[in-house]
């Protein structure tokens, strides 16, 4: 369509936006995009009066890209691709700077695609960066910090601004996603963020010292949960791997993780027994290695878990000083043998009998080879005569890895041992021999074997041991690795485990799938296809120390061959596993979810967790899948409302996902014994979710049915729809945030704006200086949106209103004593929000924004929408 130049006659922009808001209120985007083309053409001025227009549309600002103002901003766009002659430039270079600043004011509070659109027609970029940076710092001085920081990376600005000024209000408002956006490509920005936050990890940190620095800053209990020392050091190793930065900068958070690990150990095999102590001490070694305040909680630790003898020992070992020891330590030292004195391996494991007792033959899997069938391979020579084993065309190979855990001290660890069985053989590729790891017939060989199509590889969750061999050979990541021939047994397992939930279903009495087996991975499976579990005791070995115990060989050489083993039994009759005939035709699960999210969610942006490490796959027993995937067909539609569960401290996330769509949730603190869940539903008739451990005594304490167990490691988006389905939970529109995430209320309080902005100047949040001009485009801002009466309390939120003359006009606050938390209302929300919901029983204050729409989406399978439904519901986000 061609559009004629501006004609001189000057269409009045007030005139045009009020003929475009008609048209936008009825609906009518067809004429309304005509409407504004035709427009557009009669406009003197277009590129002043489009600022016109947008000053003055209702609802410019929420934060949706479906308002009017995005909306007319959108079409201007198109309408000027077909005048180049409507540009910033052609203007004189004062009034291009009017209409830049003017533009620039537009800027709060917007979708990203509003920003670009401004930045665009309006060429903000030329901006003198000073005016920029100035007007970044009036949005952080408005508590805008969010908008700051997308607008300084649309703009270019990082390295005019200061890091910490910009992100530290941003982590402190659970916002580390974006403060990773705006140091992201700048080194030095990198780094500083990733110090900064490794500073906090000190164990001297005070996040209250920050506070003091921040007075006005709003923050939640769930962000101030997540400065803790734990996850910041989690986030910190995350970030170091992501932006390749070296450890040494890193040193509180390293030691923490170090210090973290050494607890783990102590619990593993002093109070669980399920590590030996030869393990214990190879990795107890590799831990502390020579930070003597690691090694002085080392022997504390001792003390408490082993005895003071076993703490002697180890001080004597690493020349503790005196003054630094606990009670009892030094005199216990004097006294000490000769023959106890030295801390170090016995070697017995070489004395060990290949063939093991008779009780453990009885309870493990046994792989049916005498040692002669097992080969070391440690040199070109020997990797020769085993490649005429292995790369027989038509063959199969069942393929395991070994590598040292390093307790996520290192993020990546590099594999150790590769083992490879066959009918009566298996080979086991020593990487730690020397010079035969980077040898390129090793690398050839490696290259050969995984990408054979006529050779089937057996294994079990390969994504791990991927990982791991890129990590071990750079060569693969240059030239990147054919994989062909591959069958991981993972699959295999979810598959038969989804037939075992399947039938689990049928019958109502049973939740928990898996049959309380204690065995999980590949262990579960080789019990539930040959009868009896693999023996795990050497899993956690130091498997770069040679030579190897003979039970860590017999472990290596059983979790390759029993691959072998349970694919004959698999393949001779699948019928009875409810498999296929075909084997190779089962896709992961996990690829096909995987692949749904994304095409179902790829406009939903998400501000949490940044890349994560990739780990081998888990099965669905233990993922311990409990709730339905569909709902019973006994089960009458339930409103949420009607739903209430008590959600055990592992779930939190998994409960406020509920509140915001409507169930009554009570959650447990941390700090609370999971047995407070039985007593809540109990005395007050709620179902609990939990998962893990706590079910087994928990659903003894319930009525049948009333504890429901689902997976930990599982999204809490997945795990909440898990829910609705075995409830059969008819969600609605109108049921998102009909109750407070906060405290589990459904009563809110409506407050106006005028009202808040009364409350605000009555606490000292508001400050009554507003120079006239501001002051009056508020004003004329205020009647556009909201024209001499109060709005109106809306229909479609499924919750009770409070009215307002329950708040105590002095104290500001309900009667339940709960204050109304004015200090987390930003004061550039005013001119925009009409009307602000008070939660009666914590005083928590929401707004309409766009955080309803990303709920919308998420839920969208499961939402049950009617007529009634098509207008939104009142998007109560919280700031």
């Amino acid at each position: 369509m061609n559009h004629a130049p501006p004609e001189a006659v000057g269409l009045d922009p007030a005139v045009l936006r009020d003929e475009l808001f008609a048209l936008w209120n009825w609906k009518d985007l067809q004429t309304l995009h005509l409407a504004a083309l035709q427009g557009f053409s009669k406009l003197s001025e277009p590129l002043e009066a489009l600022l016109t227009i947008l000053e003055g549309c209702p609802g410019k600002q929420k934060g949706r890209s479906h308002t009017l103002g995005h909306h007319i901003l959108m079409e201007f766009q198109t309408w000027m691709k077909e005048l180049p002659q409507v540009t910033l430039s052609s203007l004189p270079e004062q009034q291009a700077m009017t209409l830049q600043r003017r533009a620039l004011s537009l800027l709060t509070d917007t979708p990203a695609s509003f920003v670009d659109g401004l930045v665009n027609v309006y060429q903000l970029n030329s901006l003198d960066p000073a005016i920029l940076v100035l007007y970044i710092m009036r949005l952080q001085a408005l508590r805008c910090y969010k908008e700051a920081a997308m607008l300084s990376i649309k703009l270019k600005l990082q390295n005019d601004l200061n890091m910490e000024e910009m992100c530290v209000p941003l982590i402190l408002q659970n916002k580390l996603p974006l403060a990773e956006s705006f140091v992201i490509g700048h080194n030095h920005l990198e780094q500083q963020l990733v110090t900064l936050l490794d500073s906090w990890c000190h164990p001297s940190f005070s996040v209250g010292e920050i506070i003091k620095r921040l007075p006005r800053l709003a923050l939640t209990k769930q962000c101030m949960s997540q400065i803790q020392p734990k996850l910041l050091t989690k986030q910190v190793f995350r970030l170091m791997e992501k932006f390749n930065i070296d450890q040494g900068l890193c040193p509180n958070a390293l030691h923490k993780r170090r210090l973290d690990s050494s607890r783990f150990l102590m619990y593993k095999t002093f109070v669980q027994k399920s590590m030996t102590e030869e393990n214990w001490s190879d990795h107890v070694q590799y831990v502390v290695a020579d930070d003597l305040e690691l090694q002085i909680k080392l022997v504390e630790m001792l003390v408490k878990y082993s005895g003071i003898q076993k703490a002697s020992q180890w001080s004597l070992r690493y020349n503790i000083p005196r003054n630094r020891l606990p009670f009892g330590v030094w005199e216990t030292q004097q006294n000490l043998p000769p023959d106890l004195q030295p801390i170090g391996s016995s070697g017995s494991g070489q004395t060990e009998e290949w063939i093991p007792s008779q009780s453990h033959c009885q309870k493990f899997y046994q792989v049916p080879l005498t040692k002669d069938k097992v080969h070391f391979v440690d040199s070109p020579e020997a990797l020769q005569r085993c490649a005429n084993f292995v790369l027989k065309e038509g063959g199969v190979v069942g393929v395991d890895m070994e590598w040292q855990p390093t307790f996520g001290c290192i993020s990546t660890q590099q594999v150790a041992l590769i083992q490879l069985a066959v009918l009566d053989q298996v080979f086991l590729l020593d990487l730690c021999a020397n010079g035969f790891c980077q040898h390129p017939d090793t690398i050839s060989f490696i290259r050969t074997l995984f990408s054979e199509r006529n050779i089937l590889k057996l294994g079990y969750g390969m994504s791990g041991d991927l990982k791991c061999l890129l990590a071990t050979w750079q060569q693969l990541i240059k030239e990147p690795l054919k994989m062909q021939g591959i069958l991981d047994l993972f699959n295999i397992h979810q598959k038969i485990q989804r037939q075992k939930v399947n039938r689990t279903q049928q019958r109502p009495k049973e939740v928990l799938v898996g049959e309380n087996s204690t065995e999980k991975g590949l262990s579960l499976l080789v019990q539930q296809v040959l009868q009896k579990p693999l023996d795990k005791t050497e899993q956690m070995s130091n498997w770069e120390k040679r030579p190897l115990r003979i039970s860590q060989i017999r472990y290596a050489v059983a979790d390759a061959y029993c691959l072998l083993d349970v694919y004959s039994v698999l393949s001779s009759k699948p019928a009875y596993f409810g498999l296929p005939a075909d084997l190779l035709s089962i896709v992961s699960t996990q690829s096909v979810k995987n692949r749904d999210k994304k095409e179902k969610r790829a406009h939903v942006k998400e501000e949490c967790q940044g890349a994560q490490r990739v780990s081998p796959p888990r099965s669905d027993t233990e993922k311990g899948l409990l709730c339905g995937e569909k709902p019973s067909e006994d089960a009458p539609p339930l409103p949420p409302q009607h739903l209430r569960v008590v959600c055990d401290n592992m779930l939190q996330g998994l409960g406020r996902y509920l509140r915001c769509l409507g169930v009554d949730v009570l959650m447990l603190e941390n700090t609370d014994d999971h047995r407070v869940a039985a007593k809540l539903a109990q005395a007050e008739g709620r179902f609990i979710l939990t998962c893990g451990q706590p079910f087994q005594s928990l659903r003894s304490q319930v009525g049948e049915g009333r504890c429901l167990s689902l997976d930990c490691s599982e999204k809490a988006r997945d795990q909440a729809v898990r829910v609705l389905r075995h409830f059969n939970v008819q969600l609605t529109p109108s049921d998102i945030f009909s109750r407070c995430q906060a405290c589990n209320s459904d009563q809110y309080a409506a407050v106006p704006r005028k009202d808040m902005v009364r409350m605000l100047k009555q606490k000292g949040f508001l400050q009554d200086n507003t120079d006239h001009t501001q002051q009056q485009e508020e004003e004329t801002l205020d009647d556009i949106l909201t024209p001499s009466v109060t709005p109106e309390i809306p229909r479609y939120v499924q919750c009770q209103w409070a009215p307002l003359s329950e708040l105590d006009p002095d104290t500001l606050t309900f009667p339940g004593g709960a204050p109304v938390q004015l200090h987390t209302v930003p004061p550039a929300l005013l001119p925009r929000i009409p009307l602000f919901y008070v939660c009666t029983r914590c005083g928590k204050v929401f707004w309409e924004g766009s955080h309803f729409g990303r709920v919308l989406s998420m839920f969208q399978d499961i939402l049950h929408v009617t007529d009634e439904d098509t207008e939104p519901a009142a998007a109560a986000q919280k700031h």
